[in-house]
């Protein structure tokens, strides 16, 4: 079985070390002792990111839609062209590109330093082990 530090398991759960310690001071998830570092067993920690997922988006005012893995977050470059776009957001760690046309920019009003959510769907997800 995988496990894995507060340190680890933090930036998993895109947070801080001190939000994960604090979590689990909380027993919002289960540690244990290796030596002097908490450890987290990987099914504990899997079932704990699902949680706190579930939490997040019933805090949200999320709109109808059948994509499910939403990524919100900040634009961070607009790259127009005469008729295509960029745009860039970052979420937490991760960026996300997406291509649309000029148009739908305008029509979002999107701006660098906006807020914006990167909606994903796709027939094909490739998953590699780290």
């Amino acid at each position: 079985m995988e496990s894995y530090t507060i340190g680890q398991a933090a930036r998993l759960l895109g947070v801080s070390s001190d939000t994960a310690r604090r979590w689990a001071d909380a027993d919002r998830f289960p540690t244990r002792r290796e030596g002097n570092r908490r450890i987290v067993d990987g099914p504990d920690l899997a079932a704990f990111c699902v949680e706190v997922a579930q939490e997040a988006a019933e805090d949200e005012d999320t709109p109808y839609t059948s994509a499910r893995n939403a990524f919100p977050g900040i634009v961070t470059a607009i790259k127009l062209g005469s008729v295509g776009a960029q745009v860039e957001v970052q979420a937490g760690p991760h960026r996300v590109v997406s291509l649309l046309t000029r148009e739908a920019v305008e029509e979002l009003g999107l701006e660098v330093g906006m807020r914006a959510t990167a909606r994903v769907k796709s027939t094909s997800v490739f998953i590699d082990r780290t």
